[in-house]
């Protein structure tokens, strides 16, 4: 007998919202975590999510799409986040950090054209793959340096983490 392949979908897709626990932690919950912890989070979940892409295989390119849209789509999220509440703070309280954050913001800027043109595209398009691939080396490069250079000088400096925390989770409740 032959499987519905709408159950199949839906055995595949539902790992894929999984793998975004953050989303399910602020939309059903206050946390008492401050804001390094909570963008470390972002991007624990979003290499999870760059590594279940990986291992789709490429019949099931419409997944890999959903997949990649989700990915964009958080991304997004975090990025707004970062800019409009993370960085402007940094700014003003870490000595000397006005170049690593204008880095991190024309990163940004190069990573959302990449999710742009990713959105626009099929799961089964040439460049596709690579589109994605591409993206996840870059944001690989982009969370390296923010978690090596960026949060020591943060955790070492007067901000108020869990406030900024708190002005972070409210901000990413509204983006939804």
């Amino acid at each position: 007998m032959l499987e519905n392949p709408a159950c199949n979908i839906a055995k595949t897709v539902l790992p894929i919202v999984s793998l975004f626990p953050a989303i399910h932690t602020v939309i059903t919950m206050k946390t008492n975590t401050d804001a390094i912890a909570l963008l470390q989070q972002d991007h624990r979940d979003v290499e999870k999510a760059f590594k279940e892409f990986e291992r789709k295989t490429k019949s099931e390119f419409v997944l890999k799409k959903k997949l990649a849209d989700q990915i964009g789509n958080e991304l997004l999220k975090h990025m707004t986040v970062e800019e409009e509440i993370f960085y402007p703070a940094i700014k003003e309280k870490v000595k000397g950090a006005e170049g690593m954050v204008n880095e991190a913001i024309v990163e940004h800027a190069v990573v959302r054209d990449l999710i742009k043109q990713i959105h626009s595209m099929k799961g089964n398009e040439e460049l596709f793959h690579t589109k994605v691939m591409v993206l996840a080396e870059l944001i690989g490069h982009h969370v390296k340096e923010e978690e090596d250079e960026m949060f020591p000088k943060v955790q070492k400096s007067t901000l108020d983490l869990p406030s900024l925390g708190e002005k972070i989770e409210q901000r990413k409740r509204q983006l939804k």
